[in-house]
């Protein structure tokens, strides 16, 4: 049901920061969260779960799409996903991977607006090779210009595969119509033009990793069969001397739209496709209006709702339909969207999708289906709690959004607060035809809603 999103850079004070206060007893996350930091930045949280000698190690960078501010050095941080697994002087390549074997062990990366996230999950009573492989890459990487181009090289061949998809190139075009200032403008694979440049920019991925591969943009991730104060000790082992750095990018903000935008992809063999992006909030654990715009669009799109009944059971216009907003660290988009069945369809679809939002503004939806929907959301969130690597995935996003593990309890206390009276509030406050992109994959050159 969430979608949500970053790493918050911050010093700490002195050697070792308080622990977090333990969550409430009403607390949606069901584990003890131990937060410390270390005098460079680098923040520590452990959770200790019962996963008899399994641990999942996690570290998240702010680094992403959106801090690739630079004009001509877009995708930066997602080539650095795979660049990190090159190797340093001491593990190289090869040798980095015999210990990973020797540890059980499995490790991967994946990037996004907000951030880049390094796991690992393998043997806990390993823990301390874990910690010693890791710092080392992150504070002593070192790859030749022959293995930067190399992986530029797949760097293109990935954006050129995942480009096939009408999908990535409607959600690339509506970026680019959306934003004007701010870099969610681009992806996370960044602009086509500048991965081709790419393999030219061996000096400049160099200072990129030198700015954002710091403490102050770090933390170290630590879930399963661990102790806090274990984890604290090998995290002062071992990244004690890594040197926090003074770069801050400089992020535009992006200025009010101020009428209605569009976005086409012309494709005849492809299911036609129908999106409603509205400009949206930014992340916040103090305010209602992310939770009620989530709350919001379930109710609206969920499979027991009135106009999933209408537009896909019994009109069959739709094959699907569905709504989000995005958990970002700046305000991103709020997405309304459709598979639509016959292209010529999507005007009918879209004037649907539109009385849904506007009847929301002045009719209350019923209390008993917003309580079982919340419901739903924390009953969601135990389930998926089974394990290190799926407790660290879900507090790794909160991390990476407010730089405190804890923000996911404030959030889900924030759910508990949504009436009726707030779902159109929001309703209200976000649903302006003024600041929508309506995104369309369709047979036609043009959009068939313009």
């Amino acid at each position: 049901m969430l979608a949500v999103a970053a790493v918050l850079a911050a010093s700490a004070p002195a050697a070792v920061a308080q622990k977090a206060k333990a969550p409430a007893p009403s607390a949606a996350f069901p584990y003890p969260i131990e937060q410390s930091a270390l005098p460079n930045g680098l923040k520590v949280v452990t959770v200790p779960f019962d996963s008899p000698g399994l641990a999942a190690f996690y570290l998240v960078v702010r680094a992403g799409s959106r801090d690739e501010v630079e004009p001509g050095h877009t995708g930066f941080a997602h080539f650095f996903e795979h660049v990190m697994f090159r190797g340093t002087d001491k593990y190289p390549k090869e040798k980095y991977d015999q210990v990973l074997k020797s540890l059980g062990a499995s490790a991967n990366a994946n990037t996004s607006l907000d951030r880049t996230v390094y796991t690992m999950t393998g043997n806990a009573r390993m823990l301390d090779k874990m910690f010693e492989v890791e710092a080392d890459r992150f504070q002593r990487l070192n790859y030749a210009e022959h293995d930067f181009k190399a992986e530029a090289g797949a760097v293109k061949g990935e954006y050129t595969k995942n480009s096939a998809s009408p999908y990535t190139q409607l959600y690339e075009k509506t970026l680019e119509t959306a934003f004007d200032k701010h870099t969610y403008e681009h992806t996370t694979m960044g602009f086509f033009k500048d991965i081709v440049d790419m393999p030219n920019q061996y000096a400049y991925s160099k200072q990129f990793f030198d700015r954002f591969y710091r403490p102050e943009y770090t933390t170290l991730l630590v879930v399963g069969d661990v102790k806090a104060a274990e984890v604290n000790a090998l995290a002062k082992k071992y990244f004690a001397d890594w040197k926090r750095g003074s770069y801050q990018p400089s992020i535009e903000a992006e200025p009010e739209q101020k009428g209605t935008r569009y976005a086409h992809v012309q494709n005849a063999n492809f299911p036609p496709f129908l999106g409603l992006n509205y400009k949206g909030p930014a992340y916040s654990d103090k305010d209602k209006d992310l939770p009620a715009l989530d709350l919001l669009l379930t109710l609206m799109t969920a499979e027991n709702s009135p106009l999933y009944e209408k537009l896909v059971v019994k009109e069959q216009k739709a094959r699907f339909i569905g709504g989000s907003p995005n958990f970002t660290r700046d305000p991103q988009l709020i997405s309304v969207q459709a598979s639509v069945v016959k292209a010529d369809d999507i005007p009918y679809v879209r004037d649907e999708l539109t009385k849904a939002l506007e009847q929301l503004k002045t009719t209350p939806v019923d209390a008993k289906r917003l309580a079982d929907t919340k419901s739903a959301a924390k009953y969601g969130l135990a389930l998926s709690l089974d394990s290190p690597d799926q407790i660290a995935n879900t507090l790794a996003q909160y991390i990476w959004l407010t730089g405190d593990a804890q923000s996911l309890n404030r959030l889900y206390a924030l759910y508990d607060q949504v009436t009726p009276a707030d779902l159109q509030a929001v309703a209200k406050k976000y649903f302006v035809a003024d600041h929508l992109t309506v995104g369309t994959i369709a047979p036609g050159e043009a959009s068939p809603v313009k």
